[in-house]
């Protein structure tokens, strides 16, 4: 069958994408730009906008030779013209009226579990679910729970194995009771399969869930004892504090904390009674335990690196921006005379070298500002990377004396470079 799938690069998408094709299905994602994934580097790609897209004359085009779509489409937070209203609930309603113009019955809704007084994400999905439904088609929505993979994680399973692997310390939002029903997103990749496969289970709401409900407590630990990592002390965090921490991650628009996070870490997530009997009835699927799905994939050092890491590479960003800061400051309020005594002998005049010197130190003001907004951050990086490179041959060349430097001045832009480097080749999240 011939599948278009919305939203196919993002973490759940993915998985779909490859439960499809691992059960002989034709994939087109329809992303963004229409680029290809390496991690796909075999399937059709075509350009959808979310935001954009909200006509079904936009949808039209995309959908000759479809005989299925799956929209998996969906934002956390919202930013510029990526609204919830937009991706949630207006494009898809476009997408799924051009189903019915050309014909395409069987329409695959990835929705979110929860109910619409939990905040503007929940109920954005739900408005859309609802749309969907009024319409004539074949139509399936899927409510997955907390997804998490032991192959792989994105946005908030990331920050909650995270919060698993810091070191000695596990932090619990409130005391870590709230209850969740995880299930493992090559799970929700079988569900899509089998709905493609059983036409007839149609006009229905599904909610994707595991067998077991766990505490958050519970659900840390489980992926602690994964990872590999000893015992910890469990720290409670009071409420105000998760709430400010989402508020402030919110505002900032980077990120997994914000209002969707703070519900599930104040609320939990867990289906309805007979929620597991009804996929297996409707789908014949039984999902995995937390504990047979990890047991399935054990761990590797790179799962470690990557919890560890989590929160240090932020921090270690942050670090960097305050140094170029701080080093564009000092370059603005050096004494012309201390400037021209720190190049002994060369060859420039007194008014050039402060001339470079203040221009060297705007640079560092741009660059430490804009590390810290994250903007652009493999191109603000990498000219960061260029100007220590340069700084430090150019210096070290001119004026050799500078390597004895009884501070280590030129010596400390070795694990400057090494670290500016570490940062580039972790920028990328997905």
């Amino acid at each position: 069958m011939r599948v278009l799938v919305t939203g196919a690069y993002g973490f759940i998408g993915a998985h779909i994408v490859a439960a499809l094709v691992a059960a002989g299905h034709d994939v087109v994602c329809a992303v963004r730009g229409a680029r290809i994934d390496t991690r796909f580097p075999g399937l059709a790609a075509v350009a959808c906008d979310m935001a954009r897209d909200l006509r079904s004359d936009d949808w039209l085009p995309r959908l000759a030779g479809i005989e299925a779509v799956v929209n998996c489409a969906g934002i956390l937070r919202e930013r510029g013209a990526d609204t919830f209203a937009a991706v949630h609930e207006q494009a898809p309603l476009a997408l799924f009226h051009a189903c019915v113009q050309a014909g395409v019955r069987r329409v695959i809704q990835i929705s979110a579990l929860g109910h619409a007084d939990d905040g503007a994400f929940i109920a954005s999905k739900h408005r859309g679910d609802a749309a969907l439904a009024a319409l004539p088609l074949d139509w399936l929505v899927l409510r997955p729970s907390l997804v998490y993979s032991a192959r792989g994680s994105y946005g908030g399973s990331s920050l909650l194995r995270a919060m698993a692997g810091l070191p000695g310390l596990l932090p619990l939002p409130g005391r870590g009771g709230q209850p969740l029903q995880p299930i493992a997103a090559e799970d929700v990749g079988a569900a899509v399969v089998a709905a493609l496969a059983r036409p007839q289970v149609a006009g229905d709401v599904l909610e994707l869930v595991g067998p077991d409900v766990l505490g958050l407590r519970d659900y840390l630990r489980a992926w602690r004892r994964w990872l590999g990592f000893g015992r910890a002390y469990a720290l409670a965090v009071p409420t105000p504090l998760v709430r400010l921490a989402c508020a402030l991650g919110e505002q900032l628009g980077r990120g997994p904390l914000g209002n969707t996070m703070a519900r599930l870490l104040e609320r939990g997530n867990v289906g309805a009674a007979g929620a597991i009997d009804r996929l297996h009835e409707r789908l014949g699927l039984a999902p995995r335990s937390l504990q047979c799905a990890l047991a399935e994939a054990p761990s590797q050092v790179q799962d470690r690196w990557h919890a560890r890491l989590y929160f240090g590479l932020p921090l270690l960003r942050v670090s960097i921006a305050v140094l170029w800061l701080g080093s564009g400051v000092v370059g603005w309020l050096t004494p012309p005379a201390e400037v021209a005594v720190a190049a002994p002998g060369s060859s420039l005049s007194a008014g050039s070298l402060l001339a470079l010197a203040r221009a060297t130190a705007s640079i560092d003001l741009l660059l430490g500002a804009l590390c810290l907004l994250h903007w652009r951050p493999r191109w603000v990086l990498g000219a960061m990377l260029a100007m220590l490179l340069g700084y430090t041959l150019g210096i070290g060349i001119a004026w050799p004396a500078h390597w004895l430097d009884p501070f280590g001045g030129l010596l400390k832009n070795l694990p400057l470079i090494a670290a500016l480097a570490l940062l580039l080749v972790t920028e990328e999240r997905r």
